[in-house]
């Protein structure tokens, strides 16, 4: 466990000193009160992103060694100088119609005003997240080939639906139509624009990595080891998208418990940290392949997610709903499966007591 999350540990220590600093500097006297709310924050982000550790852990199970090394480096720069901190200033700065220079200067300035402004691009930005992940939710459950289900009542029926061609599609335009409507007039084409932006992306990245690993099994081997690093990072944007995706909703929540950028950047950057360093454990440690239903856990908490970014387009959703949603799920997967073993372990034991006698 210590190996796993080492680095989390010290980035964690490192995080809440540079809290405490910070806030001692805006405002004096202030530091621990930053440090606490640094801390409430990577706790919070680690909470709502149980679901997409279990994701992250079945794509990089197909990823290379150098490519979860690349994750782990690469990626958690992305996920915290990028999506917790650019991309939310590039999000204000289109729809502000403000320079990004300008931007950062309010950010960092005028917090009042920044979060005033990234409120006024909610809807949009959680309609891309959204619909990203109900096309995720959809494509992982209408799959005929898929031959487990958790909650075969439902997923079994569901399964057989990718026989209707481009049927995700469909039920992710009408989801969006149907959210459109409900979201204030000067809204609705941003949010339209935004939806179709997001189903565009993950039909994008989904085809391009499919394409990539139908071909490598028919390359040469030079070609094949070529083909893996294009498959690696591919894999990899994907992984960066679904990540963006599940930590709009935190970035957007985390405005709740403070104004300040830098103390929310340092809280959220903590507990990506964590989501990373769980994610690591649960590959190499196998977890999917000893808890069979935690991957559907996953997904169903991702259509949950997904739904819940859409309603906060015209209501806002508390950040503990999310959360204890996306956790039950992932508990009773993980209940569920330690039950199915224990079945399997008792059939096991019976058959070899069968075959002695």
């Amino acid at each position: 466990m210590i190996r796993y999350f080492l680095g989390s540990y010290i980035i964690t220590i490192a995080g809440i000193t540079a809290a405490y600093f910070w806030g001692n500097h805006v405002h004096s006297g202030t530091g621990l009160q930053c440090a606490f709310i640094a801390i409430v924050l990577g706790i919070l982000e680690v909470s709502l992103s149980f679901d997409n550790a279990v994701v992250n852990a079945m794509k990089l199970e197909k990823m290379s060694e150098v490519w979860r090394h690349r994750f782990i480096t690469w990626g958690i720069a992305i996920a915290v100088f990028g999506m917790r901190f650019l991309f939310p200033i590039l999000v204000v700065s289109i729809f502000a119609k403000l320079s990004m220079l300008e931007v950062f200067n309010i950010a960092t300035t005028d917090s009042a005003k920044y979060a005033y402004y990234l409120h006024q691009t909610h809807a949009p930005i959680v309609t891309f997240g959204g619909m990203f992940l109900i096309m995720l939710f959809l494509n992982y459950f209408f799959n005929h080939k898929k031959e487990v289900h958790w909650i075969r009542n439902i997923e079994a029926p569901l399964s057989h639906l990718d026989h209707i061609k481009g049927i995700e599609i469909v039920i992710a335009l009408f989801m969006l139509l149907a959210t459109q409507n409900f979201v204030p007039q000067e809204h609705k084409v941003h949010v339209l624009i935004a939806g179709i932006s997001g189903i565009i992306t993950y039909l994008m990245i989904d085809g391009i990595t499919h394409f990539l690993e139908k071909h490598e099994e028919m390359r040469a081997a030079k070609c094949a080891v070529q083909a893996g690093g294009c498959t690696g990072l591919i894999s990899f944007i994907y992984l960066e998208l679904i990540d963006a995706s599940f930590s709009l909703d935190g970035v957007l929540g985390a405005f709740a418990l403070s104004k300040d950028i830098i103390i929310i950047t340092i809280g959220l950057s903590i507990g990506a940290m964590f989501v990373r360093s769980l994610t690591i454990m649960l590959v190499e440690k196998k977890t999917l392949a000893k808890f069979l239903y935690l991957e559907h856990g996953a997904h169903w908490a991702i259509g949950a997610l997904a739904c819940l970014m859409l309603v906060s387009t015209v209501r806002e959703v508390p950040e503990v709903i999310t959360g204890l949603i996306g956790l039950g799920f992932i508990l009773a997967a993980f209940v569920s499966s330690i039950l199915h073993n224990k079945k399997l372990e008792k059939l096991i034991a019976e058959n070899k007591d069968c075959e002695n006698a």
